[in-house]
């Protein structure tokens, strides 16, 4: 009898929920760095190759932080898999808003450089759009899914 097409891999296990926890603290403790970073010190105006339209998607900037550092601290309260769900889609989502906005207002300024750095912007954020789709729609298609 031939087993080719019957093996079955194992779904990967969720971590124990200390080493989650952990993770989602550090999570958080990162997204408030990059708040007082952006907002306090040495803040965003100190960026060479910012220019004052970024002041626009500023609030957009961090309302994504925001929303990534809550959802984390939420999480370490409770994370089951539909929450989680929830939450990745919701902070993906808002994540995109920030990522558009960059990308129509583009307060970037790159003149004399050698390279074509506006390209290299472009993609990047392009990319990022296109990640953050993907992760809406992997996060809404997933919601009750548990590992075996």
């Amino acid at each position: 009898m031939s087993t080719v097409g019957t093996a079955r891999t194992p779904a990967r296990a969720r971590r124990s929920r200390s080493v989650r926890r952990t993770g989602y603290l550090v999570g958080a403790l990162v997204n408030g760095v990059l708040l007082w970073l952006v907002n306090v010190s040495p803040g965003w105006h100190v960026v060479p190759f910012l220019t004052p339209e970024f002041a626009r998607v500023v609030p957009l900037v961090n309302a994504a932080i925001v929303v990534g550092l809550v959802a984390d601290l939420v999480y370490v309260v409770s994370d089951p898999p539909w929450l989680r769900a929830a939450g990745d889609a919701l902070v993906a989502a808002v994540g995109l808003v920030p990522l558009v906005a960059l990308w129509r207002t583009f307060p970037f300024a790159f003149e004399g450089q050698s390279f074509d750095w506006e390209l290299v912007v472009r993609i990047v954020l392009a990319l990022g759009i296109v990640g953050s789709l993907i992760g809406i729609v992997v996060a809404v298609a997933t919601p009750g899914r548990r590992p075996r």
